[in-house]
């Protein structure tokens, strides 16, 4: 049987690619215990050393599940308060990572428009598995609208935001915040979400055995996850492509590089989001390998694609800013 063909890396890219040896391209179960060793070691200094950010952790609980995740805040200092904030969930294809993971992504993001960030430390699987990570997200999400006011954050300007495993949480935060009690979110921002545990698109079939995070890695992610029960029975907030409604939902960003499993299902979901009357922005940025722009940054397709996102979330700002004045102004 041929192999099918696909999209070109980028040369930057595919030049990096035969360098790291550290990316991950196919996992098994057994392999999940040297992917979490091996993964980025940053911790709160890496943060707080240029003094832009203040750093405390917080402990959420959620009575009406009982998780209680950890959330790292980081506030930026001598801003206006109340300040938006950046709710961000990591990657680890929902078996490794933690808080600290792709944080430099979400400050380099939030400082350029003013935000803090909060980031979520969710129970990982298999030790874990669903619903913990959605439930531990949800809770910190619920934690930081609730206590906004005492820290110095607007309730009303919250996005969510979330990398590879921590988009698809992030987009299951934001149905869950839509069906159940909020908060309401401004806005999501999801990069090369994992969002469809079937793993049977053209993307997900072309790019087996290549690049980062294959098929064979994506299946590993899910199983763990989801456990033994049918894959027909994976509810909408394991797997939130298999969400029928995806109206209701807040203006959402979402990206993917041509050359990557998540291609095919993030295009859908972007695509159906339209069709259920709301707004959605989407960039396929072309031979970009899974997440490319967290683990070679210095590319310049990750540069215009981190330039992009900040320039969507800046506009997204000052629409709700001007929202706000317009409806304050049709009440005097």
């Amino acid at each position: 049987m041929t192999a099918p063909n696909r999209p070109p890396f980028a040369p930057e890219i595919e030049q990096a690619l035969s360098r790291r040896a550290d990316l991950t391209v196919s996992l098994r179960p057994d392999e999940i215990p040297q992917l979490r060793s091996r993964a980025a070691t940053a911790n709160e200094e890496d943060f707080t050393r240029d003094g832009e950010f203040h750093l405390s952790r917080h402990r959420a609980r959620d009575p009406r599940t009982g998780a209680s995740p950890d959330v790292v805040l980081l506030r930026p200092r001598d801003r206006p308060e109340p300040v938006p904030v950046l709710y961000h969930v990591h990657g680890g294809g929902l078996v490794a990572g933690t808080a600290f993971d792709d944080l430099a992504m979400a400050t380099e993001l939030a400082s350029g428009v003013g935000m803090a960030v909060a980031s979520v430390e969710y129970r990982l699987a298999p030790e874990h598995r669903y619903p913990a990570a959605v439930e531990d997200v949800y809770a910190g999400l619920r934690w930081v609208a609730a206590n906004a006011p005492g820290l110095g954050l607007d309730p009303k300007r919250i996005v969510i935001s979330g990398v590879s495993a921590g988009g698809g949480l992030a987009a299951a935060a934001a149905l869950l915040a839509r069906d159940l009690a909020g908060p309401n979110l401004m806005g999501q921002i999801l990069v090369c979400p994992m969002l469809d545990d079937r793993n049977d698109s053209d993307s997900s079939r072309q790019m087996a055995g290549v690049g980062v995070w294959d098929r064979t890695a994506n299946e590993t992610g899910w199983s763990a996850y989801l456990g033994a029960q049918p894959r027909s029975e994976a509810p909408v907030y394991a797997s939130p492509a298999r969400a029928t409604d995806l109206s209701g939902l807040p203006p959402t960003y979402v990206d993917a590089g041509s050359a990557e499993t998540f291609r095919d299902e993030d295009v859908e979901f972007a695509r159906r989001i339209w069709a259920a009357g709301g707004a959605a922005e989407l960039h396929i940025w072309q031979g970009g390998a899974h997440a490319f722009d967290a683990w070679m940054p210095e590319a310049a397709l990750s540069r215009q694609a981190r330039r992009t996102r900040a320039e969507w979330l800046h506009r997204l700002l000052v629409e709700h800013l001007l929202a706000e004045a317009a409806r304050s102004g049709s009440t005097t």
